[in-house]
């Protein structure tokens, strides 16, 4: 436990939360501690009482009570210090009950076939933060799909969330560039789908097939799905950056809807057809040139009710570099749509 600090906000340190200020400082405060010592107004800056989300200048002095130490270097049985630090950096929000991640492309939710030991299930030892149990994934995202993914903390927690997204009151809304541009620049997409074993030894390789609303109840094993997309910007006619929302949840749900519309998702060799450059007829999941191959599709935000304070939340994902560089070379900015443009929009 240090003792009373008082610290000087420097000039590449100002114009910032309070808030934020502190957890670069100190990695092992969390955001519930932080809102503690200012109720108590053991946090001041230049003497005086402050809110978590009161802005430091450069000049001030913040005066911080006694905080825990630092946590020793990671050592959890079974992961490296290096994996352990990765899954920590990956971290876009906690508190005492949930951890939001930004998980990358390419790192499997869980294990499976073919995925090994390297996935978020199995890395989540590392994301105890003092806590006894494992946090537990509540969803989950396709191995090459980034973007924001909860897990519970505790079992209560985990039931609540889970109710949360079978009752739909949780808004899941994803990015995506496509092949093409959907034409109306609206709508929603009402394919059910249907399971088709891969031809890997252990079924590797699966892939949903979509199958006609009119012919989901006479089809085995086929289930309903439902996904609105709203176009936000285009490419003239060879690429769209569409926003997505699942109001189901199946797999692959979003991939095979956009390539059953004759968009597929750019960089998905699974559901995209040709992997020829695209022309602008809406087919071909490569763009070509300088756009990277790898799935452009993005978990970008998501709103819950908190299960203990019943607060809304709302997360937004940064967009991983392959995505970052495709809008940069298309001449889309992040900063020209709506967060919610199915609300903004209709």
């Amino acid at each position: 436990m240090s003792g009373v600090q008082q610290i000087e906000v420097t000039e590449a340190e100002g114009e910032q939360r309070l808030d934020r200020f502190l957890k670069r400082r100190f990695s092992q405060l969390s955001q519930g501690m932080i809102e503690k010592m200012c109720r108590k107004g053991d946090l001041r800056v230049d003497g005086g009482r402050v809110k978590a989300n009161t802005r430091v200048a450069p000049g001030q002095t913040i005066r911080v009570p006694p905080i825990p130490d630092a946590p020793p270097p990671i050592d959890v049985e079974g992961i490296s210090e290096a994996d352990a630090q990765f899954i920590q950096g990956c971290v876009l929000w906690k508190d005492e009950h949930i951890i939001a991640l930004n998980k990358p492309a390419g790192l499997p939710s869980q294990g499976g076939s073919g995925q090994g030991n390297r996935h978020v299930d199995g890395l989540a030892e590392a994301l105890l933060f003092g806590y006894k149990d494992k946090p537990k994934l509540v969803h989950r995202l396709d191995k090459d799909t980034s973007g924001v993914l909860l897990l519970a903390r505790t079992d209560r927690v985990s039931r609540r969330l889970s109710e949360a997204f079978r009752s739909k009151t949780t808004r899941k809304i994803y990015w995506a560039a496509v092949a093409g541009v959907p034409n109306p620049k609206m709508g929603t997409v009402r394919f059910g789908l249907v399971k088709a074993p891969g031809h890997g030894r252990g079924g590797e390789g699966e892939k949903m097939h979509c199958i006609h609303p009119s012919k989901v109840d006479q089809t085995e094993n086929a289930k309903r799905a439902t996904t609105d997309y709203a176009v936000l910007d285009a490419l003239g006619t060879r690429a769209a950056w569409v926003a997505l929302v699942p109001i189901t949840g199946r797999t692959h749900q979003l991939r095979a809807h956009m390539a059953e519309i004759g968009h597929p998702i750019v960089g998905d060799g699974k559901y995209g057809g040709s992997g020829q450059e695209n022309l602008g007829d809406g087919w071909g999941a490569q763009l070509g040139g300088e756009i990277s191959r790898k799935l452009h599709l993005h978990a970008r935000q998501i709103s819950f009710d908190h299960p203990v304070s019943g607060k809304r939340i709302t997360l937004v994902a940064p967009m991983p570099d392959h995505m970052k560089r495709t809008w940069k070379t298309l001449g889309w900015n992040e900063r020209d749509v709506p967060a919610d443009p199915f609300e903004d929009l209709a």
